[in-house]
């Protein structure tokens, strides 16, 4: 029922308007499934490489599509995934790409659920079953690489941790940033959005801070439930090599990791900040474990640039202490199953290999 009887692949254009890989996978029961791969305005030194569009889709035509349709299943999704990684021969999908190796990977998933009947979680092994919900986080104020001329820490973030249920989470957050822009209008500070989505004004970052908060304590008391203030700092991007210190440019201020971590863990308690993503160089895992056995217990300090989805950085990272969340894209490892992979060390302290089941069939 869901063997591979075609993959189409073309070139779109993405949320930020640059070309990406879009995948079609069409099963022998007239299954289907379309994916397109994301990517991000920052990235990690360790992420797979994403090739151009025309490229990479080139490359999967001539290198994997052979190896899938009439061959694979798309209810297997190791199978899949396997055939993308021998059809490309590097750990890093620098032959036929991230961009379209996760496209057919996420496609293939879809369409095998499409075969199911079944919602693509439950077909991807239910991950998310039970009673508590993903609780989203809103993008509000946006710099560093996501604007020019704004704040060096990249996101100013709400979690609206006390939402009963997932509809007035996804308005609260949007309650926020109108908040945000009203905020913003009243001081006379003209803005524009960055290309998430966020505000992205001529400020600093301490005055992105107080506008934040008091938009945040204006939309709890109007919901009547708590919303959290969060960061991704992305502090690869400011962080230099050669004198080993974080250009705060905005500020006009440079931060040694000493200083970093101690500013970081002073913000954590300013603001009672639920959730800190990538406050340190990708690289500094001691650093990481540093600032993660001071607030650690307050708040989430999350890997992105430093884990990348890869389960051999994760587990380093578990080893070291380094972090205490991460953050799961599958467009960073290439592929879907690698990146399911990379949350279960959490979840058993195992090395993911020998943690994951196979629970695919035909």
């Amino acid at each position: 029922m869901t063997r591979i009887t075609d993959v189409r692949l073309r070139r779109i254009l993405d949320s930020r308007g640059n070309p990406t890989v879009e995948a079609d996978v069409i099963t022998e029961s007239g299954g289907f499934g379309r994916a397109a791969a994301p990517s991000g305005a920052s990235t990690g030194e360790y992420e797979a490489v994403e090739r151009p569009a025309n490229e990479a889709i080139a490359a999967a035509r001539e290198r994997a599509v052979p190896r899938l349709v009439g061959e694979a299943y798309a209810g297997n999704q190791r199978e899949v995934d396997s055939i993308l990684r021998a059809a490309d021969g590097t750990d890093d999908f620098s032959e036929i790409g991230a961009n379209s190796a996760v496209a057919i990977s996420m496609a293939a998933a879809k369409a095998g659920a499409d075969v199911l009947g079944a919602p693509l979680f439950q077909h991807l092994g239910g991950a998310f079953r039970g009673e508590n919900f993903p609780i989203p986080l809103g993008n509000v104020v946006g710099g560093g690489e996501h604007a020019a001329d704004a704040t060096d820490i990249q996101e100013f973030l709400v979690a609206p941790v006390g939402a009963p249920n997932v509809e007035d989470a996804v308005f609260a957050n949007a309650a926020v940033h109108d908040a945000v822009a009203d905020l913003l209008e009243e001081r006379g500070v003209p803005s524009g959005k960055g290309d998430e989505g966020a505000w992205a004004p001529s400020i600093d970052d301490e005055e992105a801070f107080e506008i934040v908060d008091e938009a945040v304590s204006q939309v709890e008391d109007e919901v009547g439930f708590g919303i959290g203030f969060g960061l991704d700092v992305a502090a690869a991007e400011m962080y230099d090599d050669d004198s080993e210190t974080y250009e705060y440019e905005s500020e006009g201020v440079s931060r040694d990791t000493d200083e970093q971590i101690a500013y970081i863990a002073d913000l954590v308690r300013e603001y009672d900040l639920v959730y800190v993503e990538d406050p340190l160089d990708e690289n500094d895992y001691d650093a990481f474990a540093e600032l993660t056995d001071e607030v650690g217990d307050q708040t989430l300090i999350c890997g992105d640039d430093l884990f990348v989805t890869n389960t051999d950085r994760l587990v380093e990272g578990i080893d070291r202490g380094a972090a205490n969340s991460i953050l799961i894209k599958p467009n960073q490892i290439g592929e879907h199953r690698s990146a399911r992979r990379g949350y279960r060390p959490r979840r058993g302290q195992q090395h993911p290999d020998q943690a994951e089941p196979d629970r695919d069939a035909h």
